[in-house]
């Protein structure tokens, strides 16, 4: 990797009561994007300025600043209008990157999956479709625009810039749903099955990752391949998705999310819909909660409204707490629901929340006596591969079981009940 590009970082408070932890977020997603932020500056508005985002005398502080540092690039705290992009780098003759195409950035680099880059290159071309325009500004060329001076050639240009963008949208989002076929087809298959969901989710960089690799560990699930896993903001945007096996013979799919952050542009939101089908699906969902960061409460309200943007809602939910291991536990309060504190590093505390996360799936469960003919084989192999058996006997009419099942189970086993 090259050096990190030396940046400020600057941000309008506008009433945010969460603003100190946005800048903070804002320093480390510029950390994930290879940028070193060299200072800071900041305003206390009641509103940004619709033309400039900062006010005139901010401008010219940060560019005195930037001249000092010999710093070129700006990164800044909210979504800039294509308005405030053009008059800002028209003001200073430095570049500026706001929010939203940080974001963009990093998950055009953590993007692996064909699924995971349409998504990506879909959200920055519609990004960038309303900010393409002529002019001499460098970085405006980079964005698609023509840089030409005559004014009727550069509209002309600009036209067919943003011709080729739609074109290219289009041909992405045709792309993109016959991957999402497929993906469909085998979720199907999966519900099929009729084995437990549970879905990992939660803000990026809590342990979700290292929560999943932590349970195959402990279920010697070791045919199935673990995640990466890096202290490092959305290490990957593909949803993985394992089949967890326990001693019991019980058996669940567990599936590990892209991590949420504060002002997920709704572009990407709406992008990765497909994504985080799995945490539609789930019978269960596992909110992993960074319980070291001091600012957590706000990560847990970033998750819930993610995911009812999402129309996430109603589900059955854990909240686990890891890292609490970095916590004084004297200290560890009284929660009210389903709640664990947990260490995903540590075997003893994840054998604590698959437990929970076993107790939490057999509520929607409950024993069935059956008698199985020995001419249903294809109903014995369903069982044997699917189901939790408690007890199993051979007598001369079958193969008695008692299993335990859920409502769809029970429904297709009944007329079989012993």
């Amino acid at each position: 990797m090259s050096n990190p590009i030396p940046v400020i970082i600057g941000g309008v408070s506008h009433l945010q009561t969460d603003f100190t932890a946005s800048m903070t977020e804002l320093s480390n997603l510029a950390s994930a994007n290879n940028l070193q932020v060299a200072a800071k500056m900041t305003q206390d508005l009641d509103e940004v300025n619709h033309q400039t985002y900062f006010g005139k005398g901010k401008i010219e502080e940060l560019k005195q600043l930037a001249i000092q540092l010999d710093i070129k690039l700006i990164v800044v705290n909210d979504e800039l209008t294509p308005a405030q992009l053009r008059n800002l780098e028209k003001s200073t003759k430095l570049n500026f990157l706001d929010r939203t195409e940080l974001i963009l950035q990093i998950f055009q680099h953590a993007a692996h999956s064909r699924q995971a880059q349409l998504q990506v290159a879909i959200a920055q071309l519609q990004y960038q479709l309303p900010r393409i325009h002529p002019s001499g500004n460098p970085l405006d060329q980079q964005r698609g625009s023509a840089g030409l001076t005559n004014r009727g050639a550069g509209e002309s240009q600009l036209e067919l810039d943003k011709r080729v963008i739609r074109h290219r949208i289009s041909k992405y989002k045709q792309d993109l749903t016959k991957i999402q076929q497929t993906l469909s087809i085998q979720s199907q298959q999966r519900k099929q099955a009729n084995l437990p969901q549970v879905a990992l989710v939660g803000y990026t960089n809590a342990g979700k990752s290292t929560t999943l690799n932590g349970i195959l560990e402990l279920t010697q699930t070791t045919s199935a391949k673990k995640v990466t896993a890096k202290n490092q903001l959305f290490t990957t945007l593909d949803t993985a998705i394992r089949r967890i096996d326990l001693p019991e013979q019980t058996s669940f799919l567990l599936s590990d999310t892209v991590g949420f952050v504060s002002k997920l542009p709704h572009k990407l939101i709406e992008a990765f819909q497909s994504t985080l089908e799995e945490a539609k699906n789930a019978d269960l969902l596992v909110q992993v909660i960074d319980y070291s960061d001091q600012d957590y409460q706000r990560t847990i309200q970033t998750t819930q409204q993610t995911l009812s943007q999402l129309g996430i809602t109603d589900k059955p939910m854990i909240y686990a707490y890891n890292k609490a291991n970095l916590v004084n536990i004297d200290n560890l309060p009284q929660l009210d629901g389903v709640n664990i504190y947990y260490d995903a590093r540590n075997q003893s505390s994840i054998k604590s929340l698959v437990k929970l996360i076993e107790q939490q799936l057999l509520k929607n469960y409950c024993l069935l006596d059956v008698l199985i003919p020995f001419s249903q084989g294809q109903l014995v192999n369903y069982i044997q591969d699917n189901l939790t058996i408690q007890t199993k006997k051979y007598t001369d009419q079958g193969t008695q079981y008692q299993l335990l099942v859920n409502k769809a189970d029970y429904q297709r086993l009944a007329p079989f009940k012993a």
